[in-house]
């Protein structure tokens, strides 16, 4: 396989920042910080993280690709639940540390494993001086025990 992603330590800080070489900078764990969008809304579907190699698949099938920590492995978005999710755009910031993938979310909906649109669905707030989390009140769209087991 020919190498997919420039070296960023090759590329001058202009190059890096300016460029066109695409050269995602991976932190010491071989990953880079990924935010999810949904196209036309918006909307922060979740953050997860890719590798070199699910980031080339995601590049490569048109479909997001991530990888699980907790797992130690690639995983396609949505394989078991059919809530796959369809790049319309990745996007990397500046020094080329931390992506946006904007896409089309299918399935019922849900970019969360709790069957939720999205992952943010509770919000921090104080009450009496405590910090607690409050549901936003989004539903969900499907049962995420009949569709991952218990």
């Amino acid at each position: 396989m020919t190498q997919l992603f420039a070296d960023p330590a090759a590329l001058t800080h202009d190059q890096l920042e300016e460029g066109t070489a695409f050269a995602p900078r991976f932190d010491a764990a071989g990953l880079v910080t990924v935010v999810t969008v949904e196209a036309g809304s918006n909307d922060v579907l979740m953050v997860a993280h890719m590798n070199a190699q699910a980031l080339a698949l995601t590049l490569e099938t048109g479909n997001a690709h991530y990888w699980s920590r907790s797992r130690g492995k690639i995983w396609k978005k949505g394989e078991t639940s059919g809530e796959l999710q369809e790049v319309v755009e990745l996007r990397t910031d500046c020094d080329q540390d931390a992506m946006v993938l904007v896409v089309n979310q299918t399935g019922r909906g849900a970019g969360c494993h709790t069957g939720r649109k999205s992952c943010f669905y509770r919000r921090a707030t104080l009450d009496g001086g405590k910090a607690v989390l409050a549901d936003t009140g989004l539903p969900i769209l499907f049962d995420p025990k009949a569709v991952y087991g218990a």
